[in-house]
């Protein structure tokens, strides 16, 4: 696996800890004000408090940042000599860019509004599965070496 991919993975998914992080704060306490303009188009505050930001009671702020301190813990640079997260890091960034689909139309729908630190977090995670994908497509004999390591 080259390194820049290890590395912009392991960069991309702290940011998104971060985001995510900062986000559920503001989620909880209500002293800490979301840096975001509040146009019309662009409101965090609209889209956070929003009905839709909770999906089965929890926030989607503490989903966002359970989902990124697993991801973090598996882009971790060190984790990569792990061979089965290959293929739990492919399924991850997969169902988290389902998520962001969801939440983009969600924002643009149902809420008219769009918040800027989400989007951030929806981009980092479409960025990480483009990263994966590519690795896993133009680096298919590393995968096959690692399956070969555990089997073997």
């Amino acid at each position: 696996m080259p390194r820049w991919v290890v590395y912009a993975l392991g960069i991309l998914s702290l940011a998104g800890l971060g985001v995510s992080a900062y986000l559920t704060v503001a989620h909880y306490d209500t002293k800490v004000a979301l840096a975001c303009p509040s146009t019309a188009l662009i409101n965090c505050e609209r889209v956070t408090t929003s009905p839709y930001s909770n999906v089965f009671g929890v926030p989607v702020a503490v989903l966002g940042l359970l989902f990124y301190l697993v991801f973090a813990t598996i882009n971790f640079p060190k984790a990569f000599s792990i061979p089965t997260l290959s293929s739990l890091r492919l399924a991850m960034a997969s169902m988290g860019v389902l998520f962001v689909l969801y939440l983009v139309y969600v924002e643009l729908d149902k809420v008219g509004s769009i918040c800027l630190w989400c989007t951030s977090v929806h981009l980092i995670t479409f960025v990480s599965f483009l990263i994966i994908l590519y690795a896993r497509l133009t680096y298919p004999h590393t995968i096959e070496s690692e399956r070969t390591n555990i089997e073997g």
